[in-house]
């Protein structure tokens, strides 16, 4: 469940407030999901040294099958008086360790960033998206551009909880009544859109008083309601409810499926359930779409078989699949542990196909403590601790294929299962990965295979596909509530 992040994001545009004369203040609110409070964020800025340090913190309590997760995230800027960027800090306690990343912007515009996890330091440089502004810049921007009705603006966003500019555009709307916690106020409607690039956009809508601070943000998201609402200190930090999120990544099927993976191919007939709005399903070499005039599509999944007599490491220079074999902050496929972890799994294999199995099963023997209880893990956290979900064994294999030069993908998406936890056969938010095998994307599922499922299947739907980051999941997430499945067609071989 990846929502913490959608709520760092919805901070990221609304950690303005108007100059008060104050050096330093901090906001509380709380955090409502489903109508239950969930957590609770605070919002400070402190003003000193001729520098606006704003930091927006998170912390929000999930129950996935009867089993708590915890998630706390810090966001810190670091600007000039007049909004200019000077650096940013990032906390993130979603895995097994907590994960510290800290920016530092120079004079000629290039960041020096530093991502520290389990005592580990990784150094890289990279250019500030040219316009972009953090809390402060935002605050001077919406303090300029007030709250008249109908106006509307366009604003480029960094947000360290995405490492990205992301393209922002605002709207004011009219005022009205709103009802903050039986508190009723008469507030002005700030609609925003945030384009996220790879993963479509997300609409929040802000309730704001005539000073622009923030008093609820909403946020629809897999058919929920992310609510976050101004409050007293008593109340967003005092105790919360308990939210069984599970079900919220689940869709009934309309049929049985026997023997899912001996199926030749499957296809999935889904309706949108958002008027107006047809489906984004992105097609792959595992499943072609076929859009309807309706807004929903036709999602016909057909597994390929692994090209033999590939080689590796890929030498080709397309950039999709050159990107597919970087390190990152989660897939760390340069660290020692996980280099050394693909070299045991592939032993003196040299057929690109027969390594990306070896590592898929390797995977699913590595990991022994299979459980719900992490928020979201690297690579190397997963490599230390051998546990977790899907996302942990997706991460894993695909960073172990990028170690020895096997272009690899983590997917997400939903998966047919027969056991979800509480449900009767349907489909389950799932995370599994593709690697890139002699021109061809193919399917790996470590989970499935060491649960005795299989892997990789036709039961698999595909929403969307990267580089393992959590940001990636906001497409998923964003998808997985907007459609149902009113029909499912198996095709058996021969």
């Amino acid at each position: 469940m990846k929502v913490w992040y959608i709520v760092g994001i919805c901070f990221a545009f609304v950690a303005a407030g108007p100059a008060r004369g104050q050096v330093s203040e901090t906001e509380y609110f709380a955090v409502f999901m489903e109508g239950r409070k969930v957590g609770h964020s605070t919002l400070s800025r402190i003003v000193a040294d001729g520098k606006v340090t704003t930091t927006e913190k998170v912390s929000l309590t999930f129950s996935r099958a009867g089993v708590p997760i915890s998630i706390d995230t810090t966001e810190t800027s670091i600007e000039t008086i007049d909004g200019k960027p000077l650096g940013f800090e990032m906390i993130q306690d979603i895995g097994v360790m907590p994960m510290k990343i800290r920016g530092t912007v120079s004079e000629n515009g290039m960041v020096e960033m530093t991502v520290n996890m389990m005592g580990k330091e990784q150094k890289s440089t990279f250019e500030w998206p040219r316009g972009a502004v953090m809390a402060e810049g935002i605050r001077l921007l919406e303090l300029e551009k007030g709250l008249t009705e109908g106006s509307e603006y366009s604003v480029k966003v960094f947000s360290a909880a995405v490492m990205q500019a992301l393209d922002t555009e605002i709207y004011i709307g009219a005022k009205q009544d709103v009802d903050l916690l039986g508190r009723i106020v008469r507030l002005t409607k700030v609609t925003t859109k945030m384009i996220v690039p790879g993963a479509g956009e997300i609409v929040n809508t802000s309730y704001v008083d005539d000073e622009l601070r923030l008093q609820m943000n909403v946020t629809p998201i897999m058919g929920m309601q992310i609510e976050i609402i101004a409050c007293p200190k008593e109340f967003a930090l005092g105790e919360n409810d308990v939210l069984e999120v599970i079900g919220k990544l689940f869709l009934p099927s309309p049929m049985r499926i026997e023997n899912v993976n001996s199926a030749k191919s499957i296809s999935y007939h889904l309706s949108s359930t958002s008027p107006g709005e047809k489906l984004a399903i992105p097609p792959n070499d595992n499943q072609i779409v076929e859009q309807d005039k309706d807004g929903g599509a036709i999602v016909t999944v057909k597994p390929i078989a692994a090209p033999e007599g590939a080689t590796f490491p890929y030498s080709g220079s397309d950039k999709t699949i050159l990107d597919a074999m970087k390190p990152n902050r989660f897939l760390q496929s340069d660290r020692e542990e996980i280099i050394e972890l693909a070299e045991r799994a592939v032993g003196d294999s040299k057929d690109a196909a027969d390594a990306a199995r070896r590592i898929e099963a390797f995977v699913s023997e590595y990991i022994e403590n299979r459980n719900l209880s992490i928020g979201y893990a690297s690579a190397v956290e997963v490599a230390a601790s051998r546990q977790g979900d899907c996302s942990e064994h997706a991460v894993l294999t695909a960073a172990m294929c990028r170690a020895i030069g096997i272009p690899a993908q983590v997917v997400s998406g939903a998966v047919y299962v027969q056991d979800w936890p509480g449900f009767d056969e349907g489909f389950g938010g799932h995370a599994w990965v593709q690697a890139y095998v002699g021109g061809k994307w193919v399917g790996l599922d470590a989970t499935f295979k060491g649960a005795g499922r299989g892997g990789y299947g036709p039961g698999h739907i595909a929403l969307a596909a990267g580089d393992g980051k959590p940001e990636d999941f906001l497409d998923l997430l964003g998808t997985l509530g907007k459609f149902r499945i009113d029909k499912v067609v198996v095709e058996r071989g021969e």
